[in-house]
């Protein structure tokens, strides 16, 4: 006799018609293994074509479910199989009419409806239909997590080559070998097949993206990116976990910056090489505002940020960009995290979201914080741009390097000379210091980035050498606008002569002359 999920008993002879979901995580494989399934067991064919279809498109669903269907089959040998089709079915097939049409054989043949999805046996029920509810497997570990030890950041499986893992911390690793035997093909598939298997029946884990040649899960810490052929030259699974997870207060951030988080910045771009630590940073930060009382949602893709429930993450690829648009629009949270803008959609995203008075934190893929900068620059108005991002970040080996702040103001950009030429120029400071370190602003048609700090300094390079050179033996230096010599009186080179050409430098340079004796 078998047991259902209300406690009811079925006699030996039931025929049991397998939902797809149980074919996919296995449990129905399990049953038969346990002895609990002798029955006949029937197997609806809209599922054989459904798996077929997505195989076809490249898709893991399709290629695993064929894989566990082939195992079923081979593990019910002894029992009675029957695939069964209906007189007419759908050319194109979805999840939902697949489920309809197990579903509905099952009332109309009188046999047990074997599934885990529990939407399905609640409706299956109410239409009178026997169920049997399959347990998730919820212990055990995955083979991918074998190859972590608690130093392990990622790991890098490929076929016909040994494993690979990153060992220490953003910034801070050493690529290592796991083994010296290459790994198979056939290895590579099963643990990718076990990966995606865990992914469809876990409550935390999901496939957040399946495409033709490659898949992307999470699977609790685990960010895993499965890719197969033609995509790849082989089988490949790359699976990512962050080691550490930072509160703002293990920053230790300035007393200035806590306080431009907590009263102004608003526009925030997070900016850093992969791997740097970005997101663990974006991640702190939008804990730090969640505990601030703040409304904190975010746009992920995958979602991986590790988050208290109170904050709610969005999957950018469960939803067109529009539909997130609405979302937040109409929820209008404090702020909104946008974990890597990509493309010109997502910075379209951000630029309406903060325009519309939505607090928004960026995450962008950048080599320097000025390079985070000029992602906006084709795409918005150069002068809306401080009203858009108003603090740029840097991260680097997981910490704060740089920090700046940006404004707008009209003036006649540094180096230029003729008055007429004044025009809006968008400043980047320095956060902290408040130096002025790139300036920005339209010539002609074209929007020019230019490094004021560098030409500064070159420009007082400069000028202090040939100081030096007409007076040797006098210190140097430049003061705000200001050229400060310190000379001795009786220094035989302080001339009338020398002391003209010195001012006529100074003037050259747009900057004051002081003679200091001593």
């Amino acid at each position: 006799m078998n047991k259902n999920s209300t406690g009811a008993f079925y006699p030996l002879g039931s025929m049991y018609v397998l939902d797809l979901d149980v074919i996919l995580n296995g449990s129905a494989k399990r049953l038969i293994i346990n002895g609990e399934i002798k029955g006949k067991i029937i197997i609806h064919k809209s599922i054989i074509e459904y798996l077929y279809q997505e195989a076809k498109m490249g898709r893991s669903t399709g290629v695993t479910g064929l894989e566990e269907l082939k195992k079923l089959l081979e593990t019910a040998k002894g029992l009675e199989v029957a695939i069964v089709e209906e007189e007419k079915m759908p050319r194109e097939l979805n999840l939902e009419e697949v489920k309809k049409l197990v579903r509905n054989y099952a009332w109309k043949t009188g046999g047990v409806l074997v599934s885990s999805d529990e939407l399905l046996l609640k409706s299956a029920e109410a239409m009178g239909i026997s169920t049997l509810c399959t347990k998730n497997r919820t212990n055990g570990k995955l083979k991918i997590e074998e190859f972590f030890d608690e130093k392990t950041m990622s790991v890098h499986l490929k076929e016909n080559s040994p494993p690979l893992a990153k060992i220490g911390k953003p910034g801070r690793w050493l690529f290592v070998s796991l083994s010296d035997r290459p790994m198979t093909k056939n290895e590579i598939e099963e643990i990718a097949r076990e990966i995606i298997e865990d992914a469809s029946r876990m409550e935390t884990g999901f496939v957040e993206i399946d495409r033709s040649g490659s898949t992307i899960v999470q699977i609790k810490d685990y960010r895993i990116i499965i890719t197969r052929p033609p995509l790849s030259d082989g089988w490949e699974i790359t699976a990512v976990r962050p080691i550490v997870k930072l509160s703002i207060e293990d920053y230790n951030i300035p007393e200035k910056l806590m306080k431009r988080f907590i009263e102004k910045a608003e526009g925030i771009l997070i900016s850093g090489a992969p791997g740097m630590g970005k997101t663990t940073f974006a991640q702190a930060l939008a804990e730090f505002y969640a505990r601030q009382g703040k409304v904190v949602k975010t746009i992920e893709s995958p979602r991986d940020m590790r988050l208290p429930p109170i904050v709610t993450q969005y999957s950018k690829n469960y939803a067109d960009l529009g539909e997130l648009h609405d979302i937040l629009l109409l929820s209008r949270p404090d702020y909104t995290v946008f974990d890597e803008l990509r493309n010109d959609e997502d910075f379209k995203l951000y630029v309406d979201l903060r325009l519309a008075g939505i607090g928004m934190i960026g995450v962008v893929h950048a080599t320097s914080s000025i390079d985070a900068i000029q992602r906006f620059i084709r795409r918005v108005e150069l002068g809306m741009i401080p009203s858009i991002v108003d603090t740029v970040i840097f991260i680097n080996e997981g910490r704060i390097e740089r920090v700046y702040e940006l404004s707008i103001t009209v003036k006649l950009p540094t180096g230029l000379k003729e008055a007429e030429l004044s025009r809006p120029v968008v400043e980047v400071k320095d956060f902290l210091t408040g130096e002025l370190e790139y300036e920005i602003y339209t010539f002609g048609e074209q929007t020019m980035v230019i490094p004021v700090r560098k030409r500064r300094e070159a420009k007082e390079s400069k000028i202090i050498t040939a100081v030096k050179r007409l007076i040797p033996g006098s210190n140097v230096n430049v003061d705000g606008n200001t050229l400060v010599i310190k000379v001795s009186r009786s220094n035989p080179k302080l001339t009338a002569r020398r002391l003209k050409r010195i001012r006529r430098l100074a003037e050259k340079y747009g900057l004051d002359m002081r003679i200091i004796p001593e």
